[in-house]
C-alpha cells in the first residue's frame, strides 16, 4: 500500500508538471504557428492550429525589407564586448570581496549592494548626460564599457557567495607552497567555479541580447541598431503583417533558446552550487 501511494503521488506530480509545462510552452507554440501563416489564417475563428499551407516566405522578408542581418551583427558586437568585460571584472571583484582581507571590505560590499535598490530610471538621465558630455552617444561605448568596471552588482554578489563556500584551507595550502592570491585565483578558484561563471555568462548574454532601453537611449544611427530596436521598428512598419512580425520575433528569440538548451546542464549546476553563505 505504501508503494502504491508513492506511485500515485509521483504520477500526480508528473501530471501537474506536464500540464504546467504545456501552459508555459503554449505562447511559444503560438509564436511558431503564427510565424508560418499568412494574415488570413492567423485570425480564423475557430483557430487553425497547424498552418495550411506553410508560409516560409515570412522568414525571408525581415532580411529583404530591413537590415535584419546588420542588426544581428550589431547585437553580437555588443554581446561579445559585454561578455568580455563582465566575466573577468566580476570574477576578480568577487574574489576580492570573498577571499582577500582589506580595510572597509564589508562596508564597501554593503554599499555596493545598496546600489541595487536604485531603479534604472533614477540613473538613466545622469548617465546619459555624462556619456553625452564625453561625446560617446550614438556609439556602443555606453553599452559595453561599464561592463569592464565590476561586471554588475548582481554578478559580483552571486560569485562572491559561491567563492565563500570553497574551503579556505585551499588558500592556506597555496600560501605554504609559496603562492599568492594570483595563484589561488587562477589555479583554484576559477577551475572550481566554472559552473557559476557560466551562469553569469548566460545571464549576461540574455540580458544584453534582449536589452531594449540601452540601445534606444544611446543609439541614433539606424545602421547601429540592435535586434531589439530593429524589431520595434519592424513592428511599426509592418503592424498589419502579423505573420512576418511573428517570424521576425522567432528569429530574434531562437539564439537565446538554443544557447540555454546547450548550457542548461551547467546552468542548473551553477544555480545549485551557488551558496548562500554570508
Amino acid at each position: 500500500m505504501k508503494k502504491r501511494g508513492l506511485s500515485w503521488s509521483r504520477v500526480l506530480l508528473y501530471a501537474v508538471l506536464i500540464v504546467g509545462s504545456l501552459f508555459c510552452m503554449f505562447p511559444f507554440y503560438w509564436l511558431v504557428r503564427s510565424s508560418m501563416m499568412d494574415l488570413s489564417q492567423i485570425f480564423l475563428i475557430p483557430p487553425k492550429w497547424i498552418p495550411e499551407p506553410f508560409v516560409f516566405e515570412n522568414f525571408l522578408q525581415p532580411f529583404e525589407e530591413l537590415s535584419f542581418g546588420r542588426y544581428f551583427v550589431n547585437t553580437f558586437i555588443v554581446v561579445a564586448g559585454t561578455l568580455a568585460g563582465v566575466l573577468p571584472s566580476s570574477t576578480i571583484s568577487a574574489y576580492s570581496f570573498a577571499r582577500m582581507r582589506w580595510k572597509g571590505r564589508d562596508k564597501v560590499f554593503a554599499l555596493l549592494l545598496s546600489s541595487m535598490m536604485l531603479p534604472f530610471a533614477v540613473t538613466l538621465i545622469p548617465s546619459f548626460i555624462g556619456w553625452q558630455a564625453l561625446g560617446m552617444v550614438n556609439s556602443y561605448v555606453p553599452l559595453v564599457l561599464p561592463s569592464f568596471f565590476g561586471g554588475g552588482v548582481f554578478n559580483i554578489f552571486l560569485l562572491r557567495q559561491f567563492y565563500m563556500t570553497l574551503p579556505r584551507e585551499l588558500d592556506e595550502a597555496v600560501f605554504v607552497d609559496g603562492g599568492n592570491h594570483f595563484t589561488i585565483f587562477t589555479r583554484i578558484i576559477l577551475p572550481l567555479s566554472r559552473s557559476a561563471i557560466l551562469v553569469i555568462g548566460l545571464f549576461t548574454f540574455l540580458n544584453t541580447w534582449n536589452d531594449f532601453m540601452g540601445p534606444l537611449v544611446y543609439l541614433n544611427d539606424e545602421s547601429k541598431f540592435t535586434l531589439a530596436i530593429g524589431l520595434q521598428q519592424f513592428q511599426g512598419i509592418y503592424s498589419a503583417q502579423w505573420g512576418v512580425l511573428m517570424a521576425a520575433s522567432l528569429i530574434v528569440v531562437l539564439p537565446a533558446i538554443i544557447l540555454f538548451a546547450i548550457g542548461q546542464k551547467y546552468f542548473m549546476e551553477g544555480i545549485a552550487l551557488t551558496g548562500i553563505k554570508g
